[in-house]
């Protein structure tokens, strides 16, 4: 059971109200932890333009999806791994490249090493060692790909300690609980 009251999208108002519908128009539904982020509108505005920011990236959709997948599997949020499963396999990623993305992999090279600098990002808390940096470009990664790199990481460790510390009732197909490597 949730830890954080979850806004209802019929009783909100005012900003939070604008903000749930802008989420339902796009999205056909409200997620719940876009109804635990409605808690204070400033937090689900952050989290919307932040992310909406992301999605003209030029890493593009689908390596922003592995990089999420890659980062809740390092932090253990089991709401993030399933939510992001499940946008993946809509966006046509298939369920081995989604299991490999939880555990920093990819057959695809240049993906592998933007995932395995993702889990470097995560680990140091953004203090990466030279070589893994030198890696990251290597595989033809520039200054700008590995800013949004950082962004996309920085981004799914916010979702990802909103829903662990709220324990948000996951509302997307389960995924078995993540196993650490």
């Amino acid at each position: 059971m949730a830890r954080i009251i979850m806004v209802d999208p019929a009783e909100a108002t005012g900003k939070t109200k604008e903000l749930l519908d802008v989420v339902k128009a796009k999205m056909g539904m409200v997620p719940n932890m876009m109804r635990t982020m409605a808690n204070s509108p400033a937090v689900l505005s952050g989290y919307l333009g932040f992310s909406s920011g992301l999605s003209t990236s030029s890493l593009g959709g689908k390596l922003g999806e592995l990089i999420a997948l890659t980062v809740a599997n390092g932090n253990g949020c089991n709401y993030c791994n399933s939510a992001h499963s499940f946008v993946a396999g809509k966006m046509g990623i298939k369920d081995q490249d989604v299991a490999d993305a939880r555990h920093a992999s990819s057959t695809d090279l240049k993906i592998n090493a933007a995932l395995t600098f993702s889990k470097e990002i995560l680990n140091s808390r953004g203090a990466v060692s030279e070589e893994a940096l030198s890696s990251v470009r290597a595989a033809g990664y520039n200054d700008q790909e590995i800013v949004e790199i950082l962004a996309q990481v920085s981004l799914s460790i916010f979702t990802n300690y909103v829903n662990i510390l709220a324990d948000t009732d996951i509302d997307f197909p389960k995924q078995p609980p993540i196993e650490k490597k």
